[in-house]
């Protein structure tokens, strides 16, 4: 059986931004490389202010913060920040 993880990414995927693409890139690559299964979830800035954004992040094993500011919602990434933190999960920012 493959281990398989939910990264979220807590950000506003912008097709623009070579950064963004890096950021799953590095995430497939590590993937490959510990022969596991993992899934991308992009989490909207805006929905990190919502119930339904809190449930996604629920969901997830680790969060990154992704790079690309400025964000839809600074205020969303500081709360999806503040719940890594609060709930001692595995957090990544770039």
């Amino acid at each position: 059986m493959t281990k398989s993880v939910r990264v979220g990414v807590l950000g506003d995927f912008n097709e623009g931004f070579k950064s963004h693409w890096t950021t799953n890139a590095a995430i497939r690559h590590s993937q490959a490389e510990l022969g596991i299964e993992a899934e991308i979830a992009w989490i909207p800035t805006p929905l990190l202010l919502t119930a339904e954004g809190e449930k996604e992040m629920e969901r997830c094993d680790g969060l990154w913060a992704s790079p690309g500011s400025p964000y839809a919602s600074f205020h969303g990434m500081l709360r999806g920040i503040e719940f890594a933190r609060a709930r001692d999960r595995p957090f990544v920012g770039t």
